[in-house]
């Protein structure tokens, strides 16, 4: 009888289970707010990250009047100078731009996708204005407003190290960020090389002993810059931060554990770089590349020798605007012919807008970038 009364009481559940999973299920429609995403950050970002660049240049310049008023407000606050609390700071005024910016793009009088996107779209078509957007066009276009993005910052930081306003910097007038500062000379990266007068003096292509905006903004972004002294600078970090014997140069154990591993993300994106691959699968091909890099054959990489992958260890604004375009099309390209069309894009907004739209339980339903 007991056995009788379980058998029972699991086919009742089973059986509830089943109702409850077949239900008709209410409707919930989501509100699509547009939601401004800062891009300012106080993290380390030197040339081991890229932050995500809006495809809109006008939410690039939304977003870049924000960070803004969050650099000029932290500034005040005594953040730059590693004060913990500034005088007065508690009157200083609100960010009344910022909140005029998030209802300006949730206003749909003023602020339309699909009538951005139409507006956009020649502007981005421009190779030979093919009524198609290719992968190129797209790469060209984010790479231009990731580029304005990044003087922007120069730009800024400039303004705050210039201390006697000639529009140069000396490296007694610059102060590294407070993160160096307070580093334990223990992180990895950039306690010791990054930051110092060797970086400085790398940068100063002229050797004046200044830096100018451009020499400004290859000091802060050395992966993007075509000096010659400040590739061979980052070549020589690269082999302070592995060689662990401390020889001043890399064996194929301190090439095999790193490096070899940043190259083979950037020749296949696909690659999770999270997950740890076989080593002994990935013995060979490491050993292959070690020993073209190896010119000399005395079984080490100098500084000279990793010049020709350093674009593949610190890679530049036009790699990852690249990433960006063929996301973007692998994204929105119904027809999968490799390019984008005004409707194609039209019919996929949220690809080109994501990095400012949440979804949100809300009442009211907003339709108007369907």
């Amino acid at each position: 009888m007991g056995k009788i009364s379980i058998i029972l009481y699991i086919t009742v559940a089973l059986l509830l289970l089943f109702l409850i999973s077949h239900s008709p299920q209410k409707n919930h429609r989501q509100h699509r707010r547009l939601k401004l995403r800062s891009t300012f950050s106080f993290s380390p970002t030197i040339a081991k990250h890229r932050e995500h660049i809006p495809f809109d240049p006008l939410i690039a310049d939304i977003e870049r009047r924000r960070g803004d008023k969050q650099w000029e407000k932290q500034h005040l606050d005594g953040f730059v100078n590693d004060h913990d609390d500034a005088p007065g700071a508690e009157s200083q005024p609100e960010w009344e731009d910022f909140m005029n910016a998030e209802d300006y793009l949730n206003d749909e009088d003023r602020f339309n996708v699909t009538n951005r996107l139409m507006l956009l779209f020649p502007r981005i078509d421009v190779n030979s204005i093919d009524g198609f957007v290719s992968v190129d066009e797209l790469t060209e276009w984010n790479l231009r407003t990731s580029e304005k993005e990044v003087m922007h910052r120069t730009d800024r930081d400039m303004e705050l190290h210039d201390k006697n306003h000639d529009g140069l910097v000396s490296f007694k007038e610059y102060e590294p960020p407070s993160w160096v500062k307070s580093s334990d000379n223990n992180s990895f990266g950039y306690d010791m090389g990054w930051w110092k007068e060797e970086h400085f003096n790398a940068s100063d292509a002229d050797g004046d002993g200044l830096l100018n905006r451009t020499e400004f903004n290859d000091f802060l972004h050395p992966a993007d810059s075509n000096n010659p002294r400040l590739r061979q600078w980052l070549c020589k970090e690269e082999i302070r931060e592995r060689d662990t014997d401390k020889d001043g140069k890399l064996n194929f154990k301190e090439f095999f554990h790193g490096l070899f591993d940043m190259v083979r993300n950037y020749e296949d994106e696909s690659h999770n770089s999270s997950l740890h691959s076989d080593d002994d699968a990935m013995e060979a091909p490491a050993k292959k590349l070690f020993a073209q890099l190896d010119q000399d054959g005395d079984g080490y990489l100098s500084d000279e020798e990793l010049l020709l992958i350093i674009e593949k260890l610190h890679p530049s604004e036009r790699y990852y605007a690249k990433q960006q375009a063929d996301y973007i099309i692998s994204q929105a390209d119904a027809n999968k012919d490799g390019r984008l069309t005004l409707t194609e894009m039209i019919d996929s907004p949220y690809i080109f807008y994501s990095a400012i739209f949440s979804d949100e339980e809300d009442d009211e339903y907003h339709d108007e970038f369907r």
